[in-house]
């Protein structure tokens, strides 16, 4: 039976060899990482997934980033993913599993908006991520509108233009 455990207990070594056999090693160009560069992720919203052999089969991290006005200023966001299942592991609920713990966790801590890169009609069918509130954002790569995603936690409106880019300080 696997388990959903606090990503942090994990070696950083198995969460890099779960990213590289989901994602492949190329993995580090992709939008996301550039947005993200630098910045930790955020312990208190991240999770894994071990299987019975205490093995690492699952993770979901989120990180402190921020959409970043023309004047300089930043609103605070949440950036969810990668969601990472093994490969021998996937189509078995893992990484709904663990989006419900974070969507969960946000929650709870009323945090930041979440936002994401990816498919609108899975997460938003699950979550209500949705691209309705992201028209004015920018990536620093390149990305496909439709699937920059974001979710109110707090019940709070999303919108605004800017860059997406690592947030300034990293309060969640």
């Amino acid at each position: 039976m696997s388990v959903i455990v606090p990503l942090n207990i994990m070696a950083q070594d198995a969460i890099e060899r779960l990213l590289d056999a989901a994602f492949g090693p190329d993995r580090h160009g992709r939008t996301a990482y550039l947005i993200r560069d630098g910045m930790p992720w955020l312990p208190e919203l991240s999770f894994g997934i071990e299987d019975e052999r205490g093995q690492l089969i699952g993770s979901l991290q989120s990180w402190p980033v921020a959409l970043t006005h023309e004047d300089g200023s930043q609103t605070p966001l949440i950036m969810v993913g990668p969601v990472a299942v093994a490969p021998s592991a996937q189509g078995t609920g893992h990484g709904r599993a663990m989006m419900d713990a974070v969507v969960t966790a946000a929650r709870a801590q009323r945090c930041a908006p979440l936002m994401m890169i990816g498919d609108p009609e899975y997460y938003g069918r699950f979550w209500g991520f949705s691209a309705a509130g992201t028209s004015g954002w920018d990536c620093p790569g390149p990305f496909e509108p439709r699937r920059l995603l974001a979710l109110s936690v707090d019940g709070g409106n999303i919108g605004g233009k800017g860059m997406l880019s690592p947030r300034i300080t990293v309060r969640a």
